[in-house]
């Protein structure tokens, strides 16, 4: 059937959601975009009208990772065409690990990701939740959606279960998360098989949704960072990367490459954050050039924490006067410098569209964590009345903004391409992303099975997906700007949660400063 197209977004995805209900059982969700975030709409920001609408692009990049739930969904679930999956994960080994996200397009449950994941949705939250006005509730059952499944990871005392899954095995399938039979192993890091980095990176993620839920449960709030505690003691006193363990299990697909003293400096300075006790400030202070703090690394995602960690420790010296963190200025400003496009010391690739380019496998991820660390930076910094400093140039707190605006508008449609990366934000969007849940037919218009590898026939096909996986924003374009949006290209057409994390703080603040919250 052909699909109507109009020239707003929003009304296109409206028509789109409309239709889907009476045409195709499971195509899309339960939301849809309200008159009033209707891209007809102006809004003014210093007397500038956007022609992107931010609020619509951040409720949908919430809403996506109701589409990567795993477990017992709820009766309130959104995304309409998933069902429950994974409801025995963990009884093998007789431990409830039910529940949590799948990290992209496939169906294991890969733990560290998954912690990044969380602590970047709950920075967003921290920083620009305030904005986020009826988004914020989403934001935070998002986040609570995680955080629920690692305090069942971390239920024993020094052990965390890291992985539930064999990948390569299940990417030898093409086939539902609902009817995913392939082996449900579950691997772990504990005393003898250490791992520092994602044991630290999940007392990062817990810290920070305990921050998150400290007003508005704070029970909750309690129960997690006395986990995260508990946590990060482990990753400290038992040293080692997990993948060298689990390598078989977890390389390639979240080896720990950069090692595992960038998570512990993260880790650290998150608890101290959390906890405000001074002993985290001296672990800081004395383990901090051990741990990589001066390392120059200009490269922010789920393997490599030391911008982030950087960037955090600063506003403790910048806007709480901590005066012995006051070389992290330094190092968070090295940090920017790199990405400042003309800047003495940049070091960064950008497409001649303007996209900042890191990688060819899931480059996007790198946009939307660079482009929320210059806007967090750039709040410190306004309000502490200070800039950055890059050898002899200066570069203002709007300075930032304005890159990390442009980086966000790429993604949302301003490219040679005129294609927005995010799934059913605008006119024009990838429709055969690498996602197997949305790419084969839901369990309400097949009820039937769908063998392990009867799915490649539709892997392999030009056919758009049928269900239309809102708010996933995919790997992006390579370094000349193009996209083939081909679903077998797991580098460009693949989703996965850990774009979509920062990207929530980056869209709250943008819809809030043109009017649109």
């Amino acid at each position: 059937m052909a699909l109507l197209c109009f020239s707003s977004s929003s009304f296109d995805f409206r028509v789109f959601v409309f239709l889907s209900f009476f045409f195709f059982p499971c195509n899309g969700s339960s939301y849809s975009s309200s008159p009033s975030s209707s891209l007809f709409n102006t809004h003014h920001h210093r007397h500038h009208i956007s022609k992107h609408n931010y609020k619509d692009a951040l409720t949908k990049s919430i809403l996506f990772f109701e589409g990567q739930r795993s477990g017992k969904l709820p009766p309130n679930q959104r995304m309409t065409w998933r069902r429950n999956s994974g409801l025995s994960d963990g009884y093998a080994l007789h431990v409830d690990l039910v529940g949590g996200y799948y990290d992209a397009g496939d169906n294991i449950k890969f733990g560290f990701p998954m912690a990044f994941t969380t602590t970047m949705l709950s920075w967003s939250v921290i920083e620009f939740g305030g904005l986020m006005k009826s988004e914020l509730p989403n934001a935070k059952v998002a986040i609570r959606w995680a955080t629920d499944y690692l305090l069942k990871a971390t239920a024993r005392p020094d052990t965390i279960y890291v992985q539930v899954g064999d990948a390569n095995k299940d990417h030898s399938c093409w086939e539902r998360p609902e009817d995913m039979d392939t082996q449900r192993s579950v691997f772990k890091v504990d005393k003898n098989t250490p791992g520092s980095d994602v044991a630290a990176e999940t007392a990062a993620a817990l810290a920070a949704a305990a921050i998150v839920f400290k007003k508005s449960d704070p029970s909750y709030s309690k129960i997690l960072l006395k986990r995260a505690i508990r946590v990060f003691a482990f990753a400290d006193k038992y040293r080692g990367t997990y993948s060298a363990g689990l390598k078989p299990e977890v390389c390639p697909f979240y080896c720990s490459y950069s090692g595992y003293q960038d998570e512990l400096l993260w880790g650290a300075a998150w608890l101290q954050k959390a906890t405000k006790n001074v002993k985290y400030l001296n672990y800081i202070k004395m383990n901090g050039q051990v741990l990589g703090a001066a390392e120059y690394d200009n490269t922010f995602g789920w393997d490599n924490k030391h911008a982030g960690a950087r960037i955090l420790l600063t506003k403790a010296f910048l806007v709480q006067k901590m005066k012995t963190l006051s070389e992290y200025k330094g190092h968070a400003d090295n940090f920017i410098c790199s990405v400042i496009p003309g800047a003495p010391f940049s070091s960064s690739q950008y497409t001649p569209g303007g996209l900042l380019f890191k990688m060819s496998d899931a480059n996007m991820q790198y946009v939307t964590s660079t482009s929320f660390l210059l806007l967090t930076y750039a709040k410190y910094l306004t309000s502490a009345r200070t800039v950055v400093h890059c050898g002899g140039s200066v570069y203002t707190p709007g300075r930032l903004r304005s890159i990390a605006k442009k980086q966000v508008d790429y993604l949302l449609g301003d490219n040679p391409l005129r294609m927005s990366y995010m799934v059913g934000y605008g006119p024009k969007f990838p429709r055969r992303i690498h996602h197997r849940g949305s790419s084969l037919p839901c369990v309400a218009s097949h009820p039937a099975k769908i063998q392990c590898h009867e799915g490649f026939s539709i892997l392999n096909s030009q056919s758009p997906n049928p269900n239309i996986l809102v708010g996933a924003v995919v790997g992006g374009p390579d370094q000349h700007d193009r996209f083939p949006d081909e679903r077998t290209d797991y580098e460009q057409s693949e989703p996965a949660t850990y774009i979509n994390a920062p990207l929530v703080g980056a869209l709250a603040y943008f819809a809030h400063s043109y009017g649109q919250l």
